[in-house]
């Protein structure tokens, strides 16, 4: 008998008109017996892409590039089909980049950045401050290292980096926003599948952005969802809002949060 869990995910937006990461989520809940339900709960506006066009044109001024999301590789490519770049990108930019060094943080970040073919490390770092702890064992660049990012971005990298001496230049390249179909989308799963088994939160923010409707709509049978976290920094952030953390994937890979899930979902158990 399948489970019902929902995933509370993030919908992309810019350059693909669909993300095959989060169907391998789903894909790979399916294999472990789960009846998972994708609800978009982030949606993303770009900001300042004239600016970060410009210093991708300058690597000379940086001393390598830090990813620790997506939708910075995102914004990357709008910038190059925005400024009829990618010619120049293809035959000097890109090579200049690859000079240097090109942190990522995860799997799926690195797969982005090697598809506009920059050379990555530090991909097996499961978290920003892992990341950190790689780029300062690293030889001190000397020039910054150039860092675009989310308005929502921890401080955690930016403060070890700082404390270590190694210069940094942060531009915010994207907002996180609400996604505008939150509420009637959870009110449909509601209305046709009742309470679900699980709930899988994959950030703080959109916890914060669909905690509310998930209390109304469940009522005193919120008791009875099992919350799951793709990582240690969401898990921290449902048990400030109050609520138990029955699974934290041990590494933020499909894999791993399935195991968890199905896990947390059997009689008594845990992760």
């Amino acid at each position: 008998m399948q489970r019902r869990t929902i995933v509370a995910r993030i919908h992309t937006s810019g350059i693909a008109p669909a993300n095959p990461e989060l169907f391998f989520h789903l894909q790979e809940l399916a294999l472990y017996g789960l009846e998972a339900t994708l609800i978009p709960v982030l949606s993303f506006e770009f900001l300042s892409l004239p600016s970060f066009s410009e210093k991708l044109s300058h690597p000379e001024c940086y001393g390598g590039l830090i990813f620790t999301s997506p939708r910075a590789v995102e914004a990357v490519e709008l910038c190059l089909k925005k400024d009829n770049k990618t010619e120049v990108w293809e035959k000097s930019l890109k090579e200049k980049w690859n000079a240097k060094s090109v942190y990522v943080v995860g799997n799926a970040t690195a797969s982005l950045v090697s598809k506009i073919g920059l050379d990555v490390e530090g991909e097996n770092c499961g978290n920003a401050e892992k990341l950190a702890e790689y780029i300062c064992s690293r030889e001190s660049p000397a020039f910054p290292l150039l860092f675009p990012c989310g308005n929502l971005k921890r401080e955690i990298l930016p403060k070890m980096l700082k404390d270590k001496g190694i210069h940094m230049e942060s531009i915010t390249v994207y907002q996180t926003i609400p996604h505008p179909g939150i509420q009637v989308n959870l009110d449909s799963y509601y209305s046709k599948q009742g309470v679900p088994a699980s709930i899988t939160f994959f950030s703080p923010s959109g916890l914060t952005y669909s905690l509310k409707h998930i209390q109304e709509l469940s009522g005193d049978s919120i008791d009875q969802i099992k919350f799951a976290a793709i990582g240690p920094t969401t898990a921290h952030a449902l048990t400030a809002k109050g609520l138990p953390v029955s699974c934290t994937a041990e590494s933020p890979t499909p894999q791993a949060l399935a195991a968890g899930i199905r896990k947390a979902l059997q009689p008594q158990g845990c992760c």
